[in-house]
């Protein structure tokens, strides 16, 4: 913010959160004339004490946004959905994306290959064809509210896409893909939530082509609370229920996570438990073999994007 001069048109900010109150102190040090409210989330469930607190701290950008100005909110999640009507107390402008049907800007025929992620976007009449190159379902809504942002302050939608289609990395250890044509690595390791694990391992299983084998190397997602030991159980069952044929999890506050495989159905060696990453590379240097899909998975504090970073050199 200290590089905003005379000249700047636009400031784009991040406003991130770890308890309430947070999001109101730093947006009233922005006072946006356009924001955007992407989803509620488990993602610091532990720090919030509960979802309906996230999403009350999350409604704080609501009321810091400058009257008249736009709110850009995710129609497919119900909790940032019903910030609609305090938006409109406010006097904002409010923009809905998703794949609703209520979206102002909607995202069809969403298709995800190992090439990249593909949908049609739909903005009144117009219907605009949008081809990211990132990997996973989960970036057609990121996309969908960057056309919208852009679009309230005077971007064409056709050029954001064309933009947004010529991103290869969303960031380092976001889907990143590593290793070679034999085996490859998806680092994924920059942070997880219960919600963006899922949608990784939905991803894998996704892009993975029918004489390929799909393998997950999970660790500990952070900061859930309460609610961690459920949140990991789920984690292990979906993992099984997407026919994931390894799962490999590292670390002791993963555990439950192997557990919740093993009780699923994964107990003739299709999951594993290691105490640490060296021991995780080691063993994965020996199973891996050609023809492997592997998503590397963890919160930041798991430290599994280092090990992500590994096995894409060993195998590149």
């Amino acid at each position: 913010m200290l590089r905003v001069t005379e000249s700047t048109r636009f400031l784009v900010s991040e406003l991130g959160a770890s308890a309430p109150g947070a999001i109101a102190r730093l947006g009233g040090l922005v006072g946006p004339d356009v924001s955007a409210v992407l989803m509620v989330g488990l993602a610091h469930a532990g720090g919030f004490g509960s979802i309906e607190q996230t999403a009350a701290t999350k409604a704080e950008l609501i009321d810091v946004t400058r009257p008249g100005g736009v709110a850009v909110l995710n129609a497919d999640d119900p909790r940032v959905a019903a910030m609609r009507g305090r938006a409109e107390e406010r006097g904002l402008e409010v923009v809905a994306f998703g794949q609703s049907p209520a979206s102002d800007i909607r995202a069809s025929d969403i298709e995800v290959t190992a090439s990249g992620t593909t949908c049609t976007v739909h903005i009144g009449e117009r219907e605009l064809p949008l081809r990211l190159q990132v990997l996973g379902a989960h970036h057609v809504s990121n996309a969908l509210a960057a056309i919208a942002l852009t679009r309230a302050v005077g971007v064409d939608p056709a050029d954001a896409i064309a933009r947004l289609e010529g991103v290869e990395l969303a960031e380092r250890w976001r889907m990143q893909p590593m290793g070679g044509d034999e085996v490859r690595i998806y680092n994924d390791a920059y942070n997880a939530s219960p919600d963006s694990m899922a949608g990784a391992l939905r991803t894998l299983a996704q892009i993975t082509g029918p004489e390929e084998r799909t393998v997950a190397v999970l660790g500990a997602m952070s900061e859930l609370g309460e609610v961690h030991g459920e949140e990991h159980d789920r984690i292990g069952l979906l993992a099984v229920r997407l026919n994931i044929q390894r799962i490999v999890v590292v670390g002791a506050e993963a555990r439950r996570l192997y557990l919740a495989a093993v009780g699923e159905g994964s107990w003739d060696g299709e999951a594993v438990h290691l105490p640490d990453a060296d021991a995780a590379f080691e063993y994965l240097r020996d199973e891996l073999r050609p023809g492997d899909r592997v998503l590397v998975k963890s919160s930041n504090a798991a430290g599994l994007r280092f090990l992500g970073d590994r096995l894409g050199e060993s195998f590149s």
